[in-house]
């Protein structure tokens, strides 16, 4: 019985996803991201009332992230076309954090008593997403956001499996989005506006070169060369 009520928390988020799924086909929410009609409609609003359509993106972002499959990067690009790069980095950051923060503690309540017993039938995964070190998920937090290894969204469900407390994660969620955040803020601020594009495009480059040196800085010093983590997978127990 109690193994089997186990899986009445996955259920119950699959019929989350679900109804948030069939509410965004009846409100269109996830419209203000990637409907034309709708994304100039929202850059009308932000001549008119700033305010208002930054609440809107902030909304419609933190659904994206908590229950819709939108690539990461389409945020921050929308948010650059739309408010800049300040304000478009300032309200891409929060929204983005929001929803991380909502998937998060939705994975930690439907899915960790689930999944976790899964993951620790291998040491490896258990020695990764579980370790009681202070240092680890710091560590994994900067690999994962800084360096692109799974999708966005998967994340921040990911994480809420993993025993890392929610205060911690939020911080550093924040902190270690911020260089993709303004990178593809920039981007989008480049597109949308001719006179400084230029300017924008040479930023976001250079933040693009950065991006890419700690990228190789952290795989070589975190991460495993990938055929010791096959066999170390194929040691241990199967999941």
């Amino acid at each position: 019985m109690q193994k089997n009520g186990r899986w009445l928390k996955p259920a119950a988020f699959i019929l989350l996803i679900a109804a948030v799924y069939l509410l965004d086909r009846r409100f269109h929410w996830s419209a203000y991201l990637k409907n034309t009609d709708a994304f100039l409609q929202l850059r009308h609003t932000v001549d008119e009332n700033l305010p208002q359509a930054l609440l809107i993106y902030i909304a419609a972002t933190v659904v994206g992230c908590a229950a819709l499959a939108l690539p990461g990067m389409t945020f921050a690009l929308a948010a650059g076309m739309l408010f800049g790069p300040v304000w478009g980095s300032l309200a891409c950051l929060v929204g983005t954090t929001l929803g991380a923060m909502l998937a998060f503690l939705v994975g930690r309540f439907f899915l960790k008593d689930a999944v976790k017993p899964m993951l620790e039938k291998s040491r490896l995964l258990k020695s990764i997403l579980f370790s009681t070190s202070p240092k680890s998920g710091i560590i994994l937090l900067m690999i994962t956001r800084l360096v692109p290894l799974f999708p966005y969204n998967l994340q921040n469900f990911a994480y809420g499996v993993t025993d890392i407390g929610f205060i911690r994660y939020s911080a550093l969620t924040f902190v270690f989005m911020l260089p993709g955040v303004l990178f593809f803020t920039l981007g989008g601020a480049g597109i949308a506006e001719q006179s400084n594009r230029g300017v924008y495009f040479a930023v976001a480059a250079a933040l693009a070169v950065i991006l890419a040196v700690a990228a190789l800085v952290i795989k070589k010093k975190y991460l495993p060369d990938a055929a010791p983590i096959q066999e170390g997978v194929q040691d241990e127990d199967t999941i």
